[in-house]
């Protein structure tokens, strides 16, 4: 049945799944109608909402970028492919890659949900080339999907970026709700609850959807020829004295023992984990793995070509959440919602509309600054739990993320697939973790 399901699908999404980039330009589309149908805006303030919060997150764009590109140069780095290839030499059947990457996706991306997107990416290469030199038969569309429905717990993780900003000194609903310690949000017993549940039971379904033999995809041959790290250190005994700088590597350890002893004074002096603080430590990691300044520049190279899509696509998406903001159309959609919950029921209703706004925002940050407003205000009238309601907004973001392309995309750059090859996949997967989130919402 759940082979059918996916299946079913798989073949939607291939005939009607455009590129993530069409997607939000269609996205935008559908929004600027809904304005001039639903709200008192006219086209030309529409389009002046659009226009002014464009760039509105620049800061945030570059730090998400940087966590994929930092989680790439620390994922390719020598000492970490040779880990990588240690674990994959440990599969001895198909069904145990896709429950090993699914799990081994998970745990990465609870570290760094950039970590989790593109170390379990990389790996699902190693593994099918692997698998394939063996004669295991590995339906490499679904290894993928594995690859990017297992990360889907990262935004529960270290760097979750909405318990970050809560927790964050001055962020700007401080006046109302004050700051939100961690352990009432990613460490919380309801929270890690989610996490364990997921981390068992998706594998276990992921796995049922390996099509017969005589189905199965293998890595495509452009895909294992082309290297995942092609750089050489040159040891070159005419090279000249500013080579030999480049390829040193006690260079990048000075840099990283600079960048180390900062992060050690910063949580000293009472600093606390953060996007600014995780990619500095993702930094100082790169640098010490890495062999040499020149060797970081290639890798960071390299990442540019997974990171870049978010470039214009983060760009696209603020445009979107200054259009919803603006406009009055975020209220109508979570205040619609929200007027039929009390206390008790908030944070599911929360859930759902955090879901549906996601696939028009999707950016935990950004959702929360459309969204978190509202949520908040409606948790204080109704005297309901704050942090469980900012948890149902994570969630529900975290649900429809398993559809959502835009997230799909430095695993599919990394892979060489189309979101069309994987979304079969994600569907079961959203399906899969329906149950999950709503028992833990309403018994819980």
């Amino acid at each position: 049945m759940l082979r059918k399901i996916s299946a079913f699908f798989s073949n939607v999404a291939e005939r009607w799944m455009p590129d993530p980039l069409v997607v939000a330009i269609f996205l935008t589309a559908v929004t600027f109608v809904a304005v001039l149908l639903l709200t008192d805006f006219d086209s030309g303030q529409a389009v002046d909402a659009w226009g002014n919060s464009f760039w509105s997150l620049l800061r945030f764009t570059a730090q998400i970028v940087l966590i994929l590109a930092l989680g790439y140069v620390l994922a390719n780095t020598r000492a970490v492919l040779k880990l990588l290839v240690a674990v994959a030499s440990l599969i001895r059947s198909a069904q145990m890659a896709y429950v090993g990457l699914t799990i081994i996706a998970s745990l990465a991306a609870l570290v760094s949900w950039g970590l989790g997107l593109i170390v379990p990416a990389v790996l699902s290469r190693i593994i099918a080339n692997n698998c394939r030199g063996r004669g295991i038969k590995v339906h490499f569309p679904l290894l993928v999907a594995c690859a990017y429905c297992g990360s889907i717990v990262g935004m529960q993780g270290l760097s979750a970026s909405i318990p970050l900003l809560l927790n964050t000194p001055g962020h700007f609903l401080e006046a109302q709700i004050g700051r939100i310690s961690l352990d009432q949000t990613i460490f919380s017993w309801w929270s890690l609850s989610i996490v364990a549940a997921i981390v068992v039971i998706l594998p276990q379904v992921l796995c049922r959807l390996a099509p017969n033999d005589d189905e199965v995809i293998e890595i495509p041959a452009q895909v294992v020829s082309e290297p995942i790290q092609n750089t050489e250190i040159s040891n070159d005994s005419s090279a000249t004295p500013s080579q030999k700088i480049e390829n040193a590597r006690w260079v990048t350890l000075l840099l990283a023992l600079f960048g180390a002893i900062y992060v050690v004074r910063f949580f000293l002096a009472g600093g606390e984990l953060q996007l600014d603080s995780l990619n500095m430590i993702f930094v100082v990691l790169g640098l010490v793995f890495v062999d040499s300044p020149r060797h970081y520049l290639e890798l960071l190279g390299n990442a540019a070509r997974v990171a870049a899509p978010f470039l214009i696509q983060y760009p696209l998406y603020a445009g979107l959440m200054g259009l919803i903001a603006d406009s009055g159309l975020s209220t109508l959609i979570v205040g619609g919602v929200i007027a039929v919950a009390n206390a008790e029921t908030l944070p599911i209703w929360t859930f759902f509309s955090a879901a549906f706004v996601n696939i028009f925002i999707p950016s935990a940050g950004g959702q929360w600054a459309v969204q978190g407003p509202i949520v908040t205000e409606a948790a204080m009238q109704l005297g309901a739990d704050i942090p469980r309601v900012a948890m149902a907004v994570i969630v529900g973001e975290s649900w429809t993320n398993v559809i959502q392309p835009i997230y799909a995309l430095p695993v599919l750059a990394i892979a060489g697939l189309h979101i069309r090859d994987i979304m079969g996949y994600c569907v079961i997967a959203l399906l899969t973790l329906a149950p999950i989130y709503l028992i833990a919402l309403i018994f819980f």
